[in-house]
């Protein structure tokens, strides 16, 4: 049996959880609590000496420690229904955006979290190493997210999906990085994002996205 190691409150685990659902993908699920800090603890250690969520253990007993690793596995291990692109130029675009959503959203929110957030201070990056607060990067990283909405707004525009024409990972990664921004206050407006609005609302209406 496949085996999720996640946590119900954070951003990461959330993109494997969604994967898993549209991949209707039998699995067991393993909360480690990370306001707790369980993820430094020698226990999970042993599981992910990189100490972040998700991980995931696969049929074959290998642990796969991050989300590009357990996104090409289900995606090779489940094809159907394929999220990467289907032709190599819808697997290129797909590809392609993703490493944007990641790059300009997900990390710039991380960014601005991670360096201003009281609960973590010397815990600017995630991992097993302790790295200090850089108060100027939590401004650039707010900044970095407000451009972020501004160009997934302009793609949506005449899109219903981030790539390729189809339902694909890229959304998966867009959906959650949009909802994360919450938590450095950052939201789309219905004046300055109506396409991306339009697009989260239809995007709600695949169940995987309660998850």
């Amino acid at each position: 049996m496949i085996t999720l190691y996640d946590c119900a409150t954070a951003p990461s685990p959330r993109r494997a959880r969604i994967l898993l659902a549209e991949k209707g993908v039998a699995h067991e699920t393993v909360q480690i609590d990370l306001r707790a800090g369980e993820q430094m603890s020698e226990a999970y250690r042993a599981i992910n000496p990189q100490c972040t969520v998700p991980a995931l253990r696969t049929e074959e007993g290998a642990v796969l420690s991050d989300n590009a690793a357990i996104a090409a596995y289900l995606e090779a291990r489940f094809p159907q229904p394929p999220l990467f692109g289907v032709t190599p130029l819808e697997q290129a675009e797909v590809a392609s955006w993703q490493w944007r959503v990641e790059f300009e959203g997900l990390m710039a929110i991380a960014e601005a979290l991670r360096n201003s957030s009281p609960g973590m201070v010397n815990r600017a990056l995630p991992g097993p190493v302790d790295y200090a607060q850089i108060p100027e990067l939590a401004q650039r990283g707010l900044k970095r997210v407000e451009q972020f909405f501004a160009m997934l707004n302009q793609r949506l525009e005449e899109q219903e999906f981030v790539a390729a024409g189809r339902f694909s990972i890229a959304d998966i990664t867009a959906v959650v990085a949009v909802d994360f921004a919450r938590i450095v206050k950052v939201k789309p407006t219905p004046e300055a994002h109506p396409h991306l609005l339009r697009w989260r609302a239809a995007m709600a209406q695949r169940p995987s996205m309660a998850l």
